[in-house]
């Protein structure tokens, strides 16, 4: 990694982390927007009708901007996009973890059910798009389904070539998957675009279940205790980076396709 970009990521884990960065939610809703059919990109294409960039990539950050502008929507949608669990076995009770649905698995499903009932006003709908396509990347993101006692790896310093300290601010282990792991590729999104869908999806990705939202956060929790996510000694080399790129990439590409299915039930009347 050329010192540039070190300085550029260390600069950005600085900030609160939001979710996936700003590259990650964009191929998320790339990825989605391909498995369109074509009377679910119909819709999209009327509900998006107006924004600045009426595409699911261009619409996939909208959820953390209004959070950063801390207008009304964005401070009562704050706990929507992640899920704290108290302990390392991820398991979910709803009225512990997510109560009155004010977690991401709760506000995908509230959020997908306007936009699946078609006498909701048009701006609600609207809204419950960009929603969803932002929350289905962020259940996907392991750190947003993290551990209460951490608050998901944010107070998790790190130290990297000398950069912050378990006692600094900076470098923290929310941000390094936020952020680090795909910025590192320093690749731009079309063709960071070509390479996932190189790749086949992961094993599991279509998922038979009752609450698929549910299932896709699990996911990210369990992740966190299988993959060693969280480093020993609290340092990271380009090696960290290097072994859970992959987890990151493919959790991208599964988000990509589940956000395309989620949307083709929702909005294509014919299915």
């Amino acid at each position: 990694m050329n010192r540039l970009l070190s300085t550029v990521i260390l600069l950005a884990l600085a900030a609160p982390a939001f979710g996936w960065s700003k590259q990650g939610h964009q191929l998320v809703g790339e990825l989605a927007e391909r498995d369109l059919t074509a009377a679910a990109r119909a819709e999209v294409d009327r509900l998006l009708a107006g924004e600045p960039n009426p595409t699911l990539a261009g619409v996939s950050t909208w959820a953390d901007e209004i959070r950063a502008e801390g207008n009304e929507l964005g401070q009562r949608s704050r706990t929507w996009h992640y899920i704290n669990f108290d302990h390392a076995g991820c398991d979910y009770v709803p009225a512990r973890e997510c109560p009155d649905g004010n977690c991401v698995i709760g506000a995908i499903n509230a959020q997908r059910a306007i936009l699946a009932d078609r006498s909701q006003p048009l701006q609600a709908r609207r809204e419950a798009l960009k929603f969803v396509v932002h929350f289905v990347g962020d259940a996907h993101q392991p750190m947003h389904a993290g551990f209460r006692r951490d608050r998901g790896g944010n107070n998790f310093q790190l130290n990297y070539r000398g950069k912050g300290s378990p006692k600094g601010e900076g470098t923290n282990l929310h941000g390094v998957w936020d952020y680090w792991l795909l910025r590192s590729a320093n690749l731009d999104n079309p063709a960071y675009t070509a390479r996932l869908l190189q790749s086949p999806l992961p094993e599991g990705t279509q998922l038979d279940a009752d609450n698929p939202a549910a299932e896709w956060t699990l996911e990210s929790c369990r992740l966190i205790a299988s993959n060693s996510i969280y480093p020993p000694k609290r340092r990271i080399t380009d090696a960290y980076l290097d072994l859970h790129r992959p987890t990151a990439e493919a959790r991208v590409r599964q988000a990509g396709a589940r956000l395309a299915s989620l949307l083709n039930d929702a909005l294509d009347t014919a299915r």
